[in-house]
């Protein structure tokens, strides 16, 4: 936990790390709070109807699926895949896998088959933990993953089973129910003596361009995520406090920034299985729950920011944290105008996350700067020799290892790990700007940056002066090959609801960003779409949007 202090520099000047030589991710996030007290750990909220979860029962559920695992000859070190939205089955499953000394994959229920079969045969998962959803996916794939031996459903329900013990029926293939299995299971178990280094989790990258490769992380990782998460959730835990987002616990957002660190201290999570984020729902949901806490990506944001009169639904947050994409002024203001709270934008990325935060419990946020290196991370800009770049030069986002956070390297990829870094520093591969007093400016991805006339360009500061005009909903910027200027920037634009696409609405957000940026940076071209294409994380992917337009031509 970070040290108390009055400002960043004095929380700083105090923080240091304590990681222990032994540590288990699942009885840190979970069997320390199991006392008999009954203290909340999940409000899971399904068909109108919320159920409180104890951290004890979460601890007898955790290790009944241990149990099972050990009894079907899971050993530690297998990987135990968790194809499950924000159910508390998905928890007990990670609690569990971490428990065993397993290593856990976490995976999208959007994915389709191709991308299940890559990653499921990338990391030779043994055991699968899904749903029926999940179970109609991999129904063709079975026969190409002969490492995985073990397919467990949590929703197989009475009727699907009940003529064959706990195997469900032909349309499962050979899936056992989770739930059964659990129920014959004893719910004593002793958790496998792991080290912090020790391997415990799988993520993979959801990066915009090349293959996804899975970012290996050990026990560590949790702590090495706390002083990420306090920051910018103003100092959190506070009394009251209750987290949710609508991020899948699948990505390293859901699961590291916001589930296990609220279990970590003990403090409750809401759990919804949201099938697509609607605005008004989770204004509804956030009220009706007393949600205090809540991480929203950009894209979340900039849906809900559609909304009229957000206040109307009776929402009480104390912090709001944002990451994953770039923040502007725009967002900032509607935040402090629809919720009474600031916006705290942080930074990181699936092999090392949560460096970089905003605290306005500690000093004023600056519109269109992340903030500063999170206490414990050391973090620079630097040249491609790999020299410290100057205050206010663009360069390379970098962090020093070692660090807690940081991943022990891509899962059988030992070439590319070893391209992330030059010498003790990781690439992250996004361009950045740092300030004299240690605040950082991100400028965009290595490949999103525009080179044109001569002016490197970062899209995110027009994208967000693009979300001043009334007639844009979204907006993503790219660079398309030029023959004069190298790459000419262009727009592509999500209209508002009531705007109509054309010359003239194109001719005003063309204006907009000549007159309120900078002339060499407004958009040439302006293309208008109905959406646009995202990550299952919600960043949009715009060497997707270069590709197509490129495809299409003038």
């Amino acid at each position: 936990m970070l040290p108390a202090g009055a400002s960043h520099a004095e929380i700083s000047a105090a923080f240091r790390w304590r990681i222990p030589a032994r540590f288990n991710m699942g009885v840190d996030a979970c069997d320390k709070w199991a006392d008999g007290s009954g203290r909340l750990a999940l409000l899971h909220m399904a068909e109108g109807r919320t159920t409180r979860i104890s951290f004890d029962a979460l601890k007898a559920a955790s290790n009944r699926l241990a149990n099972v695992l050990r009894g079907h000859g899971v050993q530690a070190g297998e990987r135990v895949a968790i194809l499950l939205p924000q159910v508390p089955e998905a928890a007990i499953a990670h609690i569990a896998a971490y428990k065993l000394g397993c290593i856990a994959v976490p995976l999208f229920q959007l994915f389709g088959e191709e991308a299940l079969e890559y990653r499921l045969a990338d990391c030779g998962a043994a055991v699968l933990v899904t749903d029926q959803l999940g179970l109609g996916k991999i129904a063709a794939l079975r026969s190409r993953l002969p490492a995985l031996r073990l397919v467990l459903s949590a929703d197989g329900g009475a009727s699907s089973h009940a003529a064959s013990g706990s195997r469900l029926g032909a349309a499962s293939g050979d899936a056992l129910d989770l739930h059964a299995e659990m129920a014959r299971a004893r719910d004593a178990f002793a958790p496998v003596d792991t080290a912090a280094d020790d391997p415990a989790l799988i993520i993979y990258t959801s990066g915009t361009t090349g293959s996804p490769k899975g970012a290996l992380h050990a026990h560590r990782v949790l702590l090495g995520h706390l002083p990420g998460v306090e920051l910018p959730h103003n100092l959190f835990p506070q009394p009251g406090d209750l987290m949710w987002t609508p991020a899948d616990w699948a990505w390293i957002g859901g699961l590291l920034d916001v589930l296990l660190p609220s279990l970590h201290h003990g403090m409750p999570v809401l759990a919804h299985r949201m099938q697509k984020f609607e605005p008004e729902f989770a204004l509804r949901l956030m009220a009706e729950h007393g949600v205090r806490n809540s991480f929203l990506p950009p894209t979340a944001l900039k849906m809900l920011r559609a909304v009229p009169d957000p206040q109307r639904f009776g929402a009480r947050l104390r912090s709001i944290g944002s990451g994953g994409e770039t923040l502007g002024a725009e967002l900032l203001d509607w935040g402090r105008a629809s919720f009474g709270v600031e916006i705290n934008e942080f930074y990181g990325q699936t092999e090392c996350n949560l460096v970089l935060s905003g605290c306005s419990a500690l000093e004023p946020l600056r519109p269109g700067w992340m903030g500063r290196a999170v206490p414990g991370h050391q973090v620079a800009v630097l040249n491609p020799d790999g020299s410290a770049c100057a205050p206010g030069e663009q360069g390379g986002i970098a962090v020093k290892r070692p660090d807690p956070v940081m991943f022990l390297g891509y899962w059988n990829k030992p070439a590319e790990t070893a391209q992330k870094f030059i010498g003790d520093w990781l690439l992250t591969g996004d361009q950045g700007v740092m300030s004299e007093d240690g605040w950082f400016r991100f400028v965009g991805r290595d490949d999103d940056v525009i080179t044109s006339a001569g002016y490197r360009i970062g899209p995110g500061e027009i994208e967000d002066c693009l979300l001043r005009h009334p007639g844009v909903a979204m907006a993503a910027v790219i660079g398309l090959p030029d023959a004069l200027r190298t790459e000419v920037v262009t727009a592509v634009v999500v209209p508002a609801a009531g705007a109509t696409p054309g010359p003239a609405l194109a001719a005003e957000i063309q204006a907009l960003v000549k007159t309120r940026l900078a002339a060499h940076a407004y958009p040439r071209q302006v293309h208008f779409v109905e959406a646009l294409p995202l990550t299952t994380t919600g960043k949009v992917m715009r060497g997707v949007l270069r590709r197509q337009l490129t495809e299409r031509g003038p």
